[in-house]
């Protein structure tokens, strides 16, 4: 399929997944998380397209298991009824995630942002983007990032039964534990569309659910501008910002990164990711 199709079946989901997932909890944001991930045909970009080596960093080199759902809930997830919105933490604690991924365009030059200011994010992953782009997971890794599932082909979870949810899921936990060298402890479904079969199966498979708080909405290529202002307009203890790094044109959401990061920083917010407390 090519990608302007992908885009306009996308768009034409989103109507429907608004309605379909968990929007019937109170205070939840699910609306659609961007554009399909296509198979990216750029040249890589960043670090590793410069050709510079990545050294295995202290995060490489210990256990990623900190990063997750406390040690004591694994094996025992909970099932929940609608995502988790927001993350505990200390002060005014916030978290940027990134999905679609990985893409060489896009990927190599957020995460040479995030290492530029010491910050840590979460990126749910796609497992067919992945098989196409392992070296970023293992970056990921190395750099003490957080890697979730985000399925492996991204459909619309609602309209599949449940052996395809699973395959979809299991599917990408068990690449991602490949490259990343841990099984994801959270996931999250393509179109901010969840149903009783996502929550049960990600438990099943130990993961927890997250959504957002702040969409940023940037795969309709809204503007820099935009993007910067969402992300600071909404910034507060605990909130969790959506945005993508695949799936379509990106340089907007790169870009945004390098103007509003700073500056939330500058603001007092600690940007990090979801550790052993979390809402």
């Amino acid at each position: 399929m090519q990608k302007d199709q992908m885009l306009t079946r996308r768009r034409a989901l989103l109507t429907g997944a608004a309605v379909v997932g968990a929007a019937g909890a109170a205070g939840l944001l699910v609306t659609g998380s961007g554009t399909d991930a296509a198979r990216p045909a750029a040249p890589a970009a960043g670090a590793q397209a410069a050709g510079r080596p990545l050294k295995p960093s202290a995060y490489r080199l210990r256990p990623l298991t900190g990063y997750g759902p406390h040690q004591a809930l694994l094996g025992r997830t909970q099932v929940r009824s609608a995502p988790l919105l927001r993350v505990s933490g200390r002060g005014s604690t916030m978290v940027l995630t990134f999905d679609d991924g990985p893409d060489p365009r896009y990927t190599p030059d957020i995460l040479d942002t995030l290492a530029a200011y010491d910050v840590r994010a979460m990126f749910f992953v796609c497992g067919e983007m992945v098989s196409h782009n392992k070296d970023l997971l293992v970056r990921m890794a190395d750099e003490g990032h957080v890697v979730g599932n985000h399925t492996w082909s991204h459909p619309l979870l609602t309209r599949l039964t449940r052996s395809r949810i699973r395959f979809e899921m299991e599917r990408t936990s068990d690449i991602i534990e490949e490259e990343y060298g841990e099984r994801p402890r959270w996931f999250r479904a393509p179109y901010g569309a969840w149903n009783r079969a996502t929550f049960q199966l990600g438990a099943e498979l130990g993961m927890e659910p997250l959504a957002w708080t702040v969409d940023t909405l940037d795969w309709t290529s809204p503007g820099t501008r935009t993007i910067v202002d969402r992300v600071e307009n909404g910034a507060a203890p605990g909130v969790v910002v959506l945005s993508h790094d695949a799936g379509g044109d990106r340089s907007q959401s790169v870009r945004a990164l390098r103007a509003y990061l700073p500056e939330l920083l500058a603001s007092g917010y600690r940007v990090t990711v979801p550790r052993r407390q979390y809402v």
